[in-house]
């Protein structure tokens, strides 16, 4: 190998983004499909069980008739904006992953489903007091850097009608500490969720700060490599706050999760609802 290699494998610089963005490849859109609609794996969307108690708890919480507008940001191929849509809201939904967008309109189309579904990268969205409702869920919050985050809550704000609700999740400080540094590496003969064909994959987690996490993928193939970043920020209650209040938010309710679970200090994960 080259250089270019060694420099690639090498720890990035706090939140630098890949030079490749994994969510418009092809192959790996496919493979994100998947996993997303597999209702037993929990590593793209959650559970189906979990998806259908949370679902049923945001709208007992806040209801179609009285927050009819409602924008799934992050949407993915649908899962929530489908039951959404049965329970009576109007959606939208917004996701950059074209694989996704493509199967949710087909999906909805089929089941008589009137949702709007947008293949857009949220952080560029330009709404303005249109929405009752907004989730943005399955911790990507957190997945963004600190000037992303600023910028998406900006926008989700701005997007909120006076009196309109937000609901996000993120990972707490105990799941940082579970985080284990690794390497590893494995070859995967016959392809895999990277490639089609032959490739060595490359793995390598480390914490970056005192809240803040990476996990790096290098992938080898007989003609190139590439290596994608996937960062992650952990939060306490008073550090989540921070960012909100930031953002214009004051009024809030803190649990453990999208259900509705009381909030619990051991808990992996946190969510907030907010109202503008």
């Amino acid at each position: 190998m080259n250089q270019d290699f060694f420099t690639c494998v090498k720890h990035p610089s706090l939140y630098q983004q890949s030079e490749v963005n994994f969510w418009t490849e092809e192959h790996i859109s496919k493979q994100l499909l998947k996993a997303h609609l597999d209702p037993n794996f929990e590593g793209a969307s959650r559970k189906l069980d979990f998806i259908e108690e949370s679902v049923k708890w945001i709208c007992e919480t806040i209801p179609s008739h009285q927050f009819p507008e409602l924008l799934d940001a992050g949407c993915g191929p649908g899962l929530y904006a489908e039951r959404f849509g049965k329970a009576g809201y109007n959606v939208t939904g917004i996701d950059f992953s074209k694989g996704s967008i493509e199967y949710a309109k087909v999906s909805a189309e089929k089941q008589n489903l009137n949702i709007t579904y947008v293949y857009q990268n949220y952080l560029t969205m330009d709404y303005e007091n249109r929405f009752d409702l907004v989730t943005f869920i399955y911790c990507d919050y957190g997945a963004l850097s600190t000037e992303n985050r600023a910028n998406i809550l900006k926008k989700l704000y701005q997007s909120l009608k006076p009196g309109g609700k937000l609901l996000l999740d993120v990972f707490t400080m105990v799941k940082y500490r579970e985080f284990r540094e690794l390497r590893t590496w494995n070859v995967y003969e016959r392809g895999g969720f990277w490639r089609e064909g032959k490739y060595l994959e490359l793995c390598e987690q480390y914490h970056y700060s005192d809240d803040v996490t990476l996990e790096q993928t290098t992938v080898v193939t007989e003609k190139d490599f590439t290596t994608y970043y996937i960062w992650n920020c952990y939060f306490s209650k008073e550090a989540l706050l921070k960012e909100v209040r930031a953002a214009g938010f004051e009024h809030y309710e803190i649990f453990s999760d999208v259900a509705g679970k009381s909030y619990d200090n051991d808990s992996l994960t946190m969510a907030i609802l907010l109202e503008k």
